[in-house]
């Protein structure tokens, strides 16, 4: 299975479960604020796929660091081919979805990394 846009959905980890979602993959480095594994209801945290620690600190969910952040985050993919093979795994198997924690639906990593994996094409 090819990596489409229809095939890896975001989705902020603290919303509900859905029965679309096929595998559920919690894609930061740092655990979600007062949610439990249970209510995450993930199948794999894949922290290794996230920014660096130094990335995610300079980039701060500041939206005029967006591209900057992009394009920084993408390098870091670029190297992080075996942290990518479960993720790839998963998106050979079905539709995934990435989760991520910030409020902020259009300026986070999940976003980067669904970009990055559909213009990889990983078949």
């Amino acid at each position: 299975m090819t990596a489409r846009a229809e095939t890896i959905k975001l989705k902020r980890v603290y919303a509900a479960k859905a029965d679309a979602d096929g595998a559920r993959l919690l894609v930061d480095r740092i655990w979600p604020r007062g949610l439990s594994k249970e209510r995450a209801a993930m199948t794999a945290w894949l922290k290794d796929v996230a920014p660096s620690t130094e990335l995610r600190d300079w980039f701060n969910h500041e939206p005029s660091r967006w591209e900057e952040f992009r394009r920084r985050y993408t390098a870091e993919l670029e190297h992080k081919e075996e942290e990518l093979k479960p993720v790839t795994d998963f998106i050979r198997k079905g539709t995934v979805t990435l989760l991520y924690a910030t409020s902020d639906d259009e300026h986070n990593n999940a976003v980067v990394l669904r970009d990055f994996l559909i213009q990889r094409n990983f078949d």
